[in-house]
């Protein structure tokens, strides 16, 4: 029997085994990934105020790209530079720093899991694990349980001829043609040469057209003059949860006694889908407890994350208005209003932290959209995140 089953090796499930094995190096581990890589295809990003000193601990050995001089954001009648440290990792670095850290018999690749238990886990090979505590880190699903929109994404890495020139991210440009949803285009300067272009919707359609979306970054590269050779990309549909039922979506996902953390768990930012900040608190709280019983521990996460889904009732309201308060064509102004307001404000925000105050300000002043409508979308219910067929 091994103490402790890992089953996903993305970004929570990655973090878990590391903050587990830094603290707990005499357990015996085993992070499984029904891949060949761990954390997949992605680019993960972050405020500097979004982690604590432990946080930034936990992930200071992996190589990452920091801009201390700020980022920017563009929108219609607004451009705004603002001071924030960001940070990037790459998944393929994130594989890297694990395959460095964690033991070796502790790492499963190819180990696609058929079924769990608390008490074990049950490889497609037909292998059964035992494992005094299972956690489940897989990829959130979607659920008639819960309501809201989507966030739809392609992302392109290219490398250009010569140096772009740019200092700092643009984290949201909203001067392009909204097509239908709130878009923007966030780019990051990976190096002298070297740009990360992607393309993002919140949609209310979890449709990823991938040729339409290619096309619009040629164009949105052409007027920028970035023009060269593309070395990697990714694309994505994420949930925006703005309500729902979540005790009954916990129950859906599996039986009691199982540890459910990452975006399956419900750890993500209901409105910007961010996971990072969530997945490294839950990682460092995990290895804090590693010790209980399986059943303890899940009880715990369990509580956490129901803790969490009262936290972020506030970005949920938020995630109303824009989906069913606001126009597709005028989602943007929800996001330029907010961008007007006081930059700690927009980092507690991030960070999933908003004060009363914050709230307040948020709220106040001339509307985003029409009161009647903000009412509306505020008293209503939104759509299942379900996709067509499920």
């Amino acid at each position: 029997m091994i103490d402790m089953a890992i089953v996903g090796g993305g970004l929570a499930g990655g973090l878990i085994a590391l903050a587990v094995h830094r603290v707990h190096p005499e357990m015996r581990l085993a992070l499984f990934e029904s891949g060949d890589v761990f954390g997949g295809n992605h680019r993960w990003s972050w405020f500097d105020s979004d982690l604590d000193a432990a946080g930034k601990a936990l992930l200071a050995n992996c190589r990452q790209v920091e801009w201390d001089r700020g980022y920017e954001v563009y929108f219609p009648d607004i451009a705004r530079t603002l001071t924030s440290t960001y940070h990037s990792i790459a998944s393929r670095d994130f594989d890297s720093n694990l395959r460095r850290e964690l033991p070796q018999e502790s790492m499963r690749l190819l180990s696609p899991v058929a079924d769990m238990a608390p008490d074990g886990v049950l490889l497609e090979s037909g292998e059964h694990v035992p494992a005094r505590v299972v956690i489940d880190c897989r990829n959130a699903a979607p659920s008639p349980h819960l309501r809201g929109g989507w966030q739809v994404f392609m992302g392109r890495h290219i490398k250009l001829p010569a140096a772009h020139g740019m200092q700092r991210p643009i984290v949201m440009d909203a001067r392009v043609r909204q097509h239908s949803a709130y878009r923007f285009v966030y780019t990051l300067p990976l190096g002298a040469q070297d740009l990360f272009v992607e393309d993002t919707y919140y949609a209310d359609s979890p449709v990823l057209d991938r040729s339409a979306l290619s096309r619009r970054i040629d164009d949105y590269c052409r007027e920028h003059g970035w023009e060269g050779e593309i070395v990697g990309g990714e694309t994505g549909v994420l949930p925006v949860i703005t309500g729902g039922d979540f005790a009954a979506y916990r129950r859906d996902i599996g039986p009691p006694g199982i540890v459910r953390a990452g975006a399956r768990g419900g750890f993500v930012h209901p409105l910007t889908s961010y996971t990072l900040p969530f997945a490294v608190d839950n990682a460092l709280a995990i290895a804090r407890e590693a010790t209980l019983p399986g059943e303890q521990l899940a009880a715990l996460i369990d509580k956490r994350a129901r803790d969490h889904w009262r936290a972020t009732s506030f970005y949920r309201a938020l995630g109303r208005m824009l989906f069913q308060g606001a126009q597709p064509e005028e989602r943007f102004r929800i996001f330029a209003h907010f961008y007007r307001l006081p930059e700690p404000l927009v980092e507690r925000f991030y960070a999933g932290h908003s004060t009363l105050a914050d709230k307040a300000r948020v709220l106040i002043g001339k509307p985003p959209i029409p009161i009647p409508a903000a009412i509306g979308a505020l008293l209503g219910k939104g759509a299942p995140l379900v996709q067509k067929g499920s």
